[in-house]
């Protein structure tokens, strides 16, 4: 069965207490968070106050993405502030190898981001190495991204690439999925969506993002995590 992670950067920052509870009580359990440095893309989001705040304030899992230059120089960090998924862009650093390894030694999974043009091939001698491959669907730091359609396709070569290696790392797709694309993902071979103004910016986040649940659950999948 794939699975929702609920986006934060569409939700309300004033009210990010409140959205976590919406994402709980709506059945979801996973909450994905995106760090922006103002270098790597162009917006700034939230930092390591902000994710310790939101470690304490939830139970839920929580995906930190790092939109950011020299993950190396902060990584360390983050798992401090209390990731439980933890993955950083391929195209961001020359020490990605370094990188997995400080992440999974803390126990935390670790996963490689690949931005629009970067190709699935380019991690095929990383297989092993990281827990989870997230593949964004629109171009990285905007929060009302435009979805590419090609994105399935890129997702059914990383299902591909898993089911000849024998490999276990789920595959993860974001960046402006709405309801019309998520079968199509699903069926590719998705494992895990990240939603965010399509829960967010409905007029009823919780009924919408448990209407969002209900459907990927029922959605027939080409493979299995």
């Amino acid at each position: 069965m794939a699975l929702i992670a609920p986006s934060l950067l569409a939700a309300d920052f004033a009210r990010l207490g409140e959205a976590l509870r919406t994402i709980k009580e709506a059945g979801a359990g996973i909450v994905h968070v995106d760090v922006m440095d103002g270098h790597f893309v162009e917006d700034i989001s939230v930092g390591q106050p902000v994710v310790r705040n939101l470690r304490k304030a939830t139970d839920l899992t929580l995906d930190l993405h790092l939109l950011i230059e020299r993950p190396e120089r902060y990584v360390g960090e983050f798992l401090a502030a209390g990731a439980d998924r933890l993955s950083v862009h391929i195209e961001a650093t020359t020490r990605l190898h370094q990188v997995l390894n400080v992440i999974r030694k803390q126990g935390v999974q670790a996963g490689i981001a690949l931005n629009p043009s970067t190709p699935v091939d380019s991690i095929v001698d990383l297989v092993g190495e990281f827990d989870y491959l997230s593949i964004l669907s629109s171009d990285p730091g905007l929060s009302e991204g435009t979805f590419i359609p090609r994105s399935a396709e890129k997702v059914r070569a990383a299902a591909s690439l898993r089911d000849a290696r024998r490999a276990d790392f789920v595959i993860q797709v974001e960046g402006g999925i709405r309801v019309e694309h998520m079968e199509r993902l699903v069926q590719a071979g998705a494992d895990i969506l990240v939603a965010g103004s399509a829960i967010f910016n409905s007029e009823n986040p919780k009924a919408r993002l448990g209407e969002i649940l209900r459907l990927v659950s029922g959605l027939p999948r080409t493979s299995k995590v």
